[in-house]
């Protein structure tokens, strides 16, 4: 008895560990602008500079999250399976690092490079973009299309932390596969379920 309490405990932690959905805005909404630092090359990035005309995915994740850790290898390989059919990349943290130190400016930095991410990882310092984007969780994603309209927001794919599920990406996958092949996304969406963004206080 006390082994199976030990275990459930366990995985109730890990439930509470803020699961917090995507908010799931209209799709057709145009992307918000940004001007972002990146802390891996000090420079100022801006969405203009950055989006593509083949299709744009804006992702909200972290250093810390365990949902992030999650799906971060796939992350990874998935920016580097589109990013050579032009589609574009862009990831940024707008967690409060005064509250989460792990998630500061330099441990980004540190991580991009250890990583080897592909794309860049900005911060938003403000938080004012993630308020633009009505982001909520992390990890969170959109994906735009080369005239920067919505075409899907949601999940990664139906993995979580200790599901057994394997992480492959395949629902962003098939968005873009379609965009690619010219084709609709089907609106049937999920929502992406992760840590709640740490706003500022």
């Amino acid at each position: 008895m006390k082994r199976k309490l030990s275990h459930y405990t366990i995985a109730e932690r890990m439930s509470k560990v803020a699961r917090t959905p995507s908010n799931m805005i209209p799709l057709g909404s145009k992307a918000p602008d940004f001007q972002l630092m990146e802390p891996l090359t000090g420079q100022t990035r801006s969405l203009s500079e950055l989006k593509s005309d083949q299709a744009t995915v804006i992702m909200f994740i972290c250093n810390h999250c365990p949902f992030v850790k999650h799906v971060e290898e796939q992350l990874i390989q998935l920016s580097a399976d589109y990013q050579a059919k032009g589609v574009s990349f862009v990831a940024i943290n707008a967690n409060d690092v005064e509250q989460y130190p792990d998630d500061a400016p330099d441990k980004m930095a540190d991580l991009a490079k250890e990583k080897g991410y592909s794309f860049p990882y900005l911060y938003d310092e403000t938080q004012d973009t993630a308020k633009a984007y009505d982001a909520a969780c992390t990890p969170d994603f959109y994906i735009f299309n080369g005239q920067l309209e919505l075409v899907y927001r949601g999940q990664l794919d139906d993995s979580r932390p200790d599901s057994g599920i394997p992480v492959t990406g395949k629902d962003i996958r098939a968005a873009l596969d379609a965009i690619l092949a010219g084709q609709a996304v089907d609106s049937n969406q999920r929502p992406s379920l992760g840590c709640n963004i740490k706003w500022k206080a």
